[in-house]
């Protein structure tokens, strides 16, 4: 008997995958065994489609390789999806506060694909010369302030301060904004060094790490730490 034909054979697949994805993201499953009960795929087949997810970073492998759970890909497109209804609104006033105190660019960041951080919102400094938007770009998590504080390497001070990382001349400080059980994205600030002196970065970064304290609040955190 002739097989089916390629356009639905391919539409099929997409529509296991898309329930495989839906199952791991839900959190109804983890492992390839349950995956594959839940549903209803023989297991070759699911764990072809699974490592076909992994490879997209849709889905990726729990640290101890036991089983599944969302990729950073998926982390990106959940966050831009649903931080236009939450996080970005949500950290707004909090992001016009720190540019009135201090009159530099302010970001909103959250983990990108890959090894990187992605920034989703600005409000951008008072100073004729002052950080442009960089929303929609992704920056290595290593080496830049906000992919510190991303990674949980928060200084017992509660923020993060570099400079010349990502670009010569600028110095960024950021803070974590936590929430139940991890990290939902930084707070930064971005400026040029000369207006960033060690004093001055100190007095920011005290500042911001109070503001994103209180966005982690309205998540549920009541008491934040150093990492």
């Amino acid at each position: 008997m002739p097989g089916k034909p390629p356009a639905i054979s391919a539409t099929r697949s997409v529509e296991r995958a898309l329930t495989l994805l839906a199952t791991v993201c839900g959190g109804q499953a983890s492992t390839l065994a349950e995956c594959a009960r839940l549903t209803d795929l023989p297991a070759s087949t699911a764990l072809r489609l699974l490592r076909t997810l992994e490879q997209g970073e849709f889905i990726a492998r729990e640290d101890d390789g036991g089983g599944y759970r969302a990729g950073p890909r998926m982390v990106q497109l959940g966050a831009q999806a649903l931080g236009h209804e939450q996080l970005i609104p949500l950290c707004a006033p909090a992001l016009q506060s720190i540019v009135g105190a201090t009159g530099e660019s302010a970001y909103l960041s959250v983990r990108g694909p890959g090894s990187s951080s992605l920034y989703i919102s600005i409000v951008e400094g008072t100073h004729s010369i002052r950080h442009s938007s960089w929303v929609g770009r992704t920056v290595p998590l290593e080496g830049s302030a906000a992919g510190a504080v991303l990674l949980g390497r928060i200084p017992e001070r509660g923020y993060v301060t570099l400079r010349s990382a990502v670009e010569k001349d600028v110095t960024a400080i950021a803070a974590p904004i936590r929430r139940p059980g991890g990290i939902a994205g930084a707070l930064s600030i971005v400026g040029p060094d000369y207006r960033l002196d060690q004093k001055t970065a100190e007095r920011y970064g005290q500042f911001l790490a109070r503001e994103a304290a209180a966005v982690a609040r309205s998540l549920g955190v009541e008491e934040t730490t150093g990492a």
